[in-house]
């Protein structure tokens, strides 16, 4: 405690003027939450983010796995093997059957039909069962600091910083080793964005199933989903599960999931 607090002394004394530094290994780390929390206080992020942002420590096992994504070079047949893609069809019709009227809601509202969402769950987190074993705000501000993919990671760590600062998240969350966190893997900046509280009860949280499918569902949407069009490849919708993930196995695994578990 006493170590955040005097880096929070530190902190209010950096210049804004010096820019973050990415690194490509721990030694400038501390150097470089110094700098980027002045860019994160003058972004709006609160005591509370700022605190979570100086207990933050460098994840090697993110570094590692962003190294390392193997899969997504697999051919599609491949892929769908590795990832359980029969399993996933076939659980995620008995949950499409057993919670009907849950998804016709989540379709009424948002457009998105069930199998994408479910195809989705299944994919991401096996319906649940691993949600990860990371601390979210270490891993998103590592993925910052690292210079592979700077940019895209910064925004993402302000939102996780934003988050903490609204109780969304906690500075020990855990989640993916890229900072995902809940049933479908959001990451903190999609949260921030296409959050939303699917059971009422006042807050959102990925962890919960509710919350975290009708945010799936509501991200597709603000993406372009188009209500009654179809997903497969070709088709208008197929566009926007491109943007859930960038990998093209991916996209068509998710497609063709989807497809079976719509029947």
């Amino acid at each position: 405690m006493l170590r955040s607090v005097v880096f929070l002394a530190a902190l209010t004394l950096a210049s804004p003027s010096v820019a973050a530094q990415c690194g490509n290994s721990a030694g400038g780390f501390n150097a470089w939450k110094a700098a980027f929390a002045s860019e994160a206080a003058s972004a709006g992020v609160g005591q509370r983010g700022l605190a979570a942002l100086a207990g933050t420590s460098y994840a090697k096992r993110t570094i590692a796995a962003d190294r390392n994504q193997k899969s997504f070079k697999y051919s599609l047949d491949k892929f769908m093997k590795v990832r359980g893609a029969d399993t996933i069809i076939a659980q995620g019709r008995k949950r499409k059957a057993k919670s009907a009227g849950f998804y016709s809601s989540l379709e009424q509202k948002y457009g998105v039909p069930a199998g994408v969402i479910i195809a989705i769950h299944g994919m991401e987190t096996g319906f649940g069962r691993f949600m990860g074993d990371s601390n979210v705000v270490s891993s998103i501000a590592t993925l910052a600091y690292d210079c592979r993919r700077s940019d895209f990671f910064t925004g993402h760590t302000l939102a996780a910083l934003k988050l903490v600062d609204r109780g969304i998240i906690s500075p020990n969350s855990v989640g993916a080793k890229h900072g995902e966190v809940g049933h479908t893997q959001f990451l903190p900046g999609n949260v921030l964005k296409y959050g939303q509280d699917g059971n009422g009860d006042g807050r959102i949280d990925l962890n919960n199933l509710s919350d975290a499918l009708a945010s799936t569902a509501n991200f597709l949407k603000g993406k372009g989903w188009k209500r009654g069009a179809g997903y497969q490849e070709g088709q208008a919708n197929f566009a926007v599960i491109k943007q859930w993930n960038a990998a093209g196995v991916y996209q068509k695994a998710i497609a063709i999931m989807g497809g079976k578990i719509d029947g």
